[in-house]
């Protein structure tokens, strides 16, 4: 066999997991889809550097007939008709696990990727999770004596897993003396001992596909659905998956991209963080043109943010698919509750948008959000199951719409540039001790928000912005400065040992990315290799 596992630190049960059938699975699809996905990542940077050299995207040309074409993506199965309230959050530890599928929501979405550290344990322990969930047999009694099983009382929230995105490897598995692709280890190894299952109690293999650039890419996924079906021996379009539109060139193949997928599209689903995070990245040699605000004043009224939401909503009714809308982080503060009603009245508004802007549902990060997000929805839709009858026809977008980033407003002043620094050190300290799902100042973060916090710091530095709130301008010797000041901080709120452990290379870490000349397509990237 050309597939091996680099002598990982063992963890318990992953032989159910790891059958030997199980990784020939995986091997299959490396063999048969590495090159593609070699091919598309080498697109993506062709075409950043020609949208880097005009500052301008569009939509495609050749493929104008898809967008005028009539046709429609395949039915949604029974289970998901009904997506009001999706519940996010990793599959490990179990006891996340069990409390989400016991949200009470509609959706569980089983995170892999953003809010997933990809730990050789978190890797398999999120699949051992996933297994016994789709077999109602996942239980767990905390070193407290506490207990957490599924509840038999209600209805548990449908899976829908999301895999790694196409940039990441899985270093602990090697297929002929490579790394493994990571978001083909993750669905092979989901899909392969669990497609028949769920299918087999009414359910589906589910996926949410982070990432996404192109429609190419939305085929490539397609491509390997149907080489999986035929592989383990289900039925064509057993799959169904969402698509993230959180990159800025999707926005503008968003028709396309529900096209490939179409015998196995269920929706989309509008970010926040990493559509903002997409756009420096993407234009990263603007200049000022694409120079965003501080990220917490950008909202999603913001007249460029309404366009590509819009857009989204018009687009998946229009083919018959659902649009999702974004994340509500917040989550409960009980020892200021003065503090969590705020926040959640925030979230109620925003939620209150969302539906009545045609969105199918939405998503939240924490089980006390769940009744909030519902109540509005339920308002909305009544005995409904959802609002693909809203076909938004009076909405028209241009390409000048979803880049018309000056209309965010705001200004970028010295307190977010802290924000900044203190949440990507934070966030990167705690994802190398292996959480993805990180708690700072009350709300649940995820990848997304180092992404765009680092981001922004590379783009004000290149810049040589002048901060609003203090004149000061953004230079290396300010960065490193207030970096100091954020990360002495940082050390008063957690003991020595784990500082030294953590946040020392965290800092380091953010450091350099943030001072390069060359900008870092993915904070993931470097930060992988310092993962134990």
């Amino acid at each position: 066999m050309a597939i091996e596992l680099t002598d990982p630190s063992p963890v318990e049960g992953a032989d159910i997991i790891l059958t030997p059938e199980a990784l020939q699975f995986i091997e299959q699809l490396h063999h048969h889809f590495r090159g593609r996905r070699d091919e598309r990542l080498a697109a993506r940077a062709a075409r950043r550097a020609e949208a880097a050299a005009t500052g301008r995207l569009d939509f495609l040309p050749e493929t104008r007939g898809v967008r005028d074409g009539e046709w429609k993506v395949a039915p949604a199965p029974p289970n998901l008709r009904d997506r009001r309230v999706e519940m996010t959050g990793p599959a490990s530890p179990v006891k996340m696990a069990i409390n989400a599928l016991n949200s009470g929501a509609q959706v569980w979405l089983a995170d892999l990727e953003d809010a997933s550290a990809p730990t050789w344990h978190n890797v398999i322990d999120s699949q051992l999770n996933l297994y016994r969930a789709a077999r109602g047999r996942l239980d767990y009694t905390s070193p407290e004596g506490k207990e957490y099983s599924l509840r038999q009382d209600a209805p548990r929230a449908v899976v829908v897993t999301r895999p790694r995105g196409w940039h990441l490897s899985e270093k602990n598995v090697r297929i002929d003396g490579e790394p493994a692709i990571g978001a083909l280890v993750d669905f092979g190894l989901h899909f392969f001992a669990n497609a028949k299952q769920l299918l087999d109690s009414g359910s589906g293999p589910y996926y949410y596909l982070p990432k996404l650039e192109s429609h190419l890419e939305a085929r490539l996924w397609n491509d390997i659905f149907v080489f999986a079906q035929d592989y383990v021996g289900v039925p064509e379009g057993s799959v169904r998956a969402t698509v993230l539109i959180e990159t800025i060139p999707a926005a503008f193949e968003m028709e396309e991209i529900l096209f490939e997928l179409r015998e196995h599209a269920s929706g989309l689903n509008a970010g926040r963080w990493d559509y903002l995070f997409s756009i420096i990245k993407y234009f990263r040699d603007a200049g000022p043109a694409y120079l965003l605000p501080d990220r917490a004043s950008i909202s999603m009224t913001a007249p460029f943010m309404r366009a590509y939401t819009e857009l989204l909503v018009k687009t998946c009714h229009r083919r018959g698919a659902f649009a999702m809308g974004g994340m509500a982080a917040v989550i409960p503060n009980r020892r200021e509750p003065a503090v969590t009603e705020e926040a959640f009245a925030k979230v109620r508004a925003d939620k209150t948008r969302e539906a009545d802007d045609g969105f199918d549902g939405s998503w939240v990060a924490h089980p006390d959000l769940v009744p909030v997000c519902r109540e509005v929805f339920d308002a909305v839709l009544g005995d409904r199951p959802n609002q693909l009858d809203r076909q938004r026809e009076e909405v028209s977008v241009t390409a000048s719409d979803l880049l018309d980033i000056p209309s965010a407003g705001g200004a970028v002043t010295e307190a977010g540039l802290r924000l900044n620094l203190y949440v990507a050190v934070a966030y990167v300290a705690v994802w190398l001790s292996g959480n993805g799902a990180v708690a700072i100042h009350n709300l649940m973060e995820d990848a997304a928000t180092a992404e765009i916090s680092r981001s922004q710091v590379w783009q004000q530095l290149r810049n040589s912005v002048v901060l609003s709130d203090t004149g000061k301008t953004v230079t290396p010797d300010l960065v490193k400065a207030l970096l100091d000041e954020e990360v002495d901080r940082l050390r008063t709120e957690v003991d020595t040992e784990t500082f030294a452990r953590y946040y020392e290379p965290a800092r380091a870490l953010i450091a350099e990315i943030c001072l390069s000349e060359e900008y870092t397509d993915f904070l993931t990237l470097p930060a992988y290799e310092l993962v134990r």
